[in-house]
């Protein structure tokens, strides 16, 4: 619960930090400049000069559906940002000996109590990685069963709530993938309508209002899409990253430990 608390703080400072930035650029730099071009568009066109329409970025990010698709973009990023970090700290421990024990030693039931306690005085923080739940479950059940096939039940059962657990995790960065799409669509949507309330004005030959409420619509489809393309990326690439994780521990748990339980019970 700890855990699960510290993540939702961090989840809402998150939030509240990308949606300040965010906003910041957007009123201090993107919207001014674009609407500089646009005022400078429409004054030659009224003057009677033929307008070029040159495809400015300041112009394709000025609205509020690119704004907030970039708000939850960099909110993502943080979430999978700080998955990364925790997942870079577990992988952290595939380097070390926590068991203290030579290759091929034979491990007996009456050693699973010594094995035990190294792995019960690491920090909580550090009791709650993958790689010590797995190797204290495995020993717990084998110093209970005296049966090497329940240590390694007890190793896949760990890994397969982990991998559950990091996958549910994942869910709210799956939830602002979709829904940056929709905003886009939301945007077209409401350009398209607004360039269908000024069609009066088109038809008298004024077309400014008609093209500026298109490009409403499309820039924000745009831009949506292309975002949701970049995190969609980010996040396989995180979800790779831990399945990589509890494959490397359930490979490190029958290396380290199940191996020589095995080789403890043909001893016996």
């Amino acid at each position: 619960m700890r855990r699960n608390g510290s993540e939702f703080l961090f989840q809402l400072f998150a939030l509240i930090i990308a949606s300040i930035i965010v906003h910041a650029i957007f009123v201090t730099v993107i919207r001014p400049n674009a609407d500089a071009i646009l005022q400078a568009q429409a004054a030659m066109q009224a003057s009677g000069q033929t307008v070029v329409v040159e495809r400015s970025l300041y112009v394709v990010l000025r609205d509020y559906e690119q704004e907030a698709c970039f708000i939850l973009m960099l909110w993502a990023m943080s979430i999978m940002a700080f998955k990364a970090w925790q997942g870079r700290k577990e992988r952290q421990f595939l380097q070390l000996d926590l068991l203290g024990i030579s290759e091929n030693s034979a491990i007996r039931v009456e050693d699973c109590d010594r094995l035990i306690a190294p792995l019960q005085q690491l920090p909580e923080e550090q009791q709650r990685f993958l790689l010590p739940r797995a190797l204290l479950q495995a020993l717990r059940r084998f110093g209970s069963s005296h049966t090497m096939a329940d240590a390694a039940t007890a190793v896949k059962e760990a890994c397969t709530t982990e991998s559950d657990r990091l996958d549910s995790e994942l869910a709210m960065v799956r939830y602002i993938a979709w829904a940056i799409p929709s905003i886009g669509f939301i945007g077209t949507v409401r350009g398209i309508g607004e360039a269908l309330s000024q069609a009066h004005k088109a038809v008298e030959g004024d077309i400014v209002g008609v093209t500026v409420s298109l490009g409403v619509a499309f820039n924000s489809t745009f831009i949506a899409l292309v975002i949701s393309i970049i995190i969609m990326f980010f996040t396989h690439q995180l979800q790779l990253m831990q399945e990589r994780l509890v494959l490397d521990t359930q490979d490190y748990a029958d290396t380290h430990l199940l191996r020589n339980l095995q080789l403890g019970q043909r001893e016996q």
